[in-house]
């Protein structure tokens, strides 16, 4: 991936390609199937919270894989442009399945039913009426999401432990900053309020479950610290 340049500065920290490295990526290219990233049939925009602080928020582009009906997965970026950083991944489980996982890691997942139907959740350039059956599904959909690279802050490269990210919600903390919401319109061409008005009729889950958007009810995020840990031969979960 070709690195973003800031002035006379690489990020991430590198020389640039050589035209023997050109070469022989495009060689491997033609010759290997890459099967798993051509599976990748969707680009989402939307935005995303930092658990542990909530008032960063940033847009992020989600490349959808659907695995099978109730299972989706996405690599994401920082910008759909040809420089744009992996930064994380996510997770996205329909409604039946998330309700069988324990009480325990429901926490750490999100709910997509506002995020859809307030219009955060678009696909650029794709017309609704062609994806509106895809929503439909999506609103009973539950993510989770590590982010790995926070760019935001002016990271150069990816540091530290990941951390993990939370939805919009219709409430304070959650709320998407009119900045954030207008840069991204602007550059699509698209009414972030016209797709809300119309997604109005997609249905919602009949209740979305209280252990999802955890800090929703209990004001409380979570977070990641490393440890050092004796090495075993077998270890107990995690």
């Amino acid at each position: 991936m070709a690195s973003t340049t800031k002035g006379h500065e690489q990020v991430p920290p590198g020389e640039p390609m050589s035209m023997g490295q050109h070469m022989l990526d495009k060689g491997a290219q033609m010759m290997q199937s890459l099967k798993p990233i051509k599976q990748m049939n969707q680009h989402v925009c939307t935005f995303a919270m930092y658990s542990h602080d909530m008032s960063r928020q940033i847009e992020t582009h989600h490349y959808v894989t659907r695995v099978n009906q109730d299972f989706l997965q996405c690599a994401v970026y920082d910008s759909d442009e040809s420089t744009g950083r992996l930064i994380g991944v996510e997770y996205i489980l329909s409604d039946r399945i998330f309700e069988s996982l324990p009480q325990e890691e429901q926490k750490l997942w999100h709910s997509h039913a506002h995020e859809i139907k307030s219009g955060l959740w678009v696909n650029p350039r794709v017309p609704e009426m062609v994806i509106m059956s895809e929503l439909e599904n999506l609103t009973k959909t539950y993510g989770k999401f590590w982010c790995t690279w926070q760019t935001d802050r002016g990271d150069k490269l990816p540091i530290g432990p990941p951390s993990l990210m939370m939805s919009p919600q219709p409430v304070d903390l959650g709320i998407v900053k009119i900045g954030l919401v207008k840069k991204r319109d602007d550059k699509y061409n698209i009414s972030t309020d016209a797709m809300k008005t119309a997604r109005a009729d997609l249905s919602e889950p009949t209740r979305l479950n209280s252990r999802a958007d955890y800090w929703v009810e209990h004001r409380k995020g979570f977070a990641i610290d490393v440890e050092d840990v004796e090495m075993k031969k077998i270890a107990p979960f995690p």
